[in-house]
């Protein structure tokens, strides 16, 4: 009896305790799984990607058409060159001397190889713009060479720019542009200043010689480096001397002008002091 009374008692004290379990703590919800893959899956991200190609396909599609259209069609072809800024050539020679490949693609002229061919084959160009004119049009905007002083070549005149550019060889002298004299054979100074040498100091100094002047003056000699003579229109002389301070010079040279009409000699070679004699 004892022992069954001992039973029951055990058995009542674990009813007793625990007849009922006592909750526990509750645990936090699972995230729901994700699915494979780094983005969003289903009917939204197909269409967000629709418009996506679709664009960048119109893009292709604009790229092809627009190369299509430079190069491919007959819409943007060189019909028409135009030449300008002659002044002693003609329009009909530089566009002759361009050689413009007309019926070509206008985007694909190369206006570079133009304007040095056209300098090679025009030397009294001294440059040339060549441009677009869209949609058909090529333009060749020149500017010559000026002359500022000739050097006869028996029957003819070599014309020289204020560069020293010896750019064409002409029949017939132009107005108002002085002749080259070099007489330095028997200069002391010769050996250092050679012929060429000569010809730059005397370019230099025609030049640098007022509008005025330079229309008036028919001849430069060159006896040496710095003796140089003027000789201007009525049988008018001066003595410029070398070709230093040549702006100084033409101005007090343009004052003696003024200043004594009717002499027949200057001298400006030191421009601080300059001279005139005559009537």
């Amino acid at each position: 009896m004892a022992g069954a009374t001992t039973a029951q008692r055990g058995t009542s004290d674990r009813s007793g305790r625990g007849g009922k379990k006592r909750p526990g703590p509750s645990k936090p919800p699972k995230p729901p799984k994700s699915s494979k893959g780094s983005g969003p899956r289903g009917p939204g991200a197909r269409a967000r990607r629709v418009p996506v190609l679709a664009s960048l396909a119109a893009a292709v599609l604009l790229a092809g058409g627009g190369t299509w259209a430079l190069y491919g069609s007959s819409w943007l072809r060189v019909e028409k060159v135009t030449a300008s800024g002659t002044e002693v050539l003609t329009p009909e020679q530089v566009l002759t001397a361009a050689a413009v490949p007309v019926g070509a693609p206008l985007v694909s002229v190369d206006t570079d190889e133009i304007a040095s061919r056209l300098r090679g084959r025009l030397p009294r160009i001294d440059s040339v713009d060549v441009v677009r004119s869209w949609p058909h049009g090529i333009g060749l905007k020149v500017t010559e060479r000026k002359p500022v002083l000739l050097i006869k070549k028996e029957a003819e005149f070599v014309e020289v720019d204020a560069t020293g550019v010896r750019f064409d060889t002409v029949g017939r002298a132009p107005s108002g542009v002085p002749v080259l004299e070099l007489a330095a054979e028997h200069s002391p100074s010769a050996r250092r200043f050679d012929e060429q040498r000569l010809l730059r100091e005397a370019v230099g100094i025609a030049g640098s010689l007022p509008a005025a002047i330079a229309k008036e003056t028919l001849q430069v000699k060159v006896r040496s480096y710095d003796s140089v003579l003027l000789q201007l229109t009525k049988g008018r002389t001066v003595v410029w001397g070398s070709g230093e301070l040549g702006e100084a010079k033409g101005r007090a040279l343009t004052a003696l002008l003024k200043a004594a009409p009717k002499a027949d000699h200057f001298d400006v070679s030191v421009p601080t002091a300059p001279a005139v004699s005559g009537s």
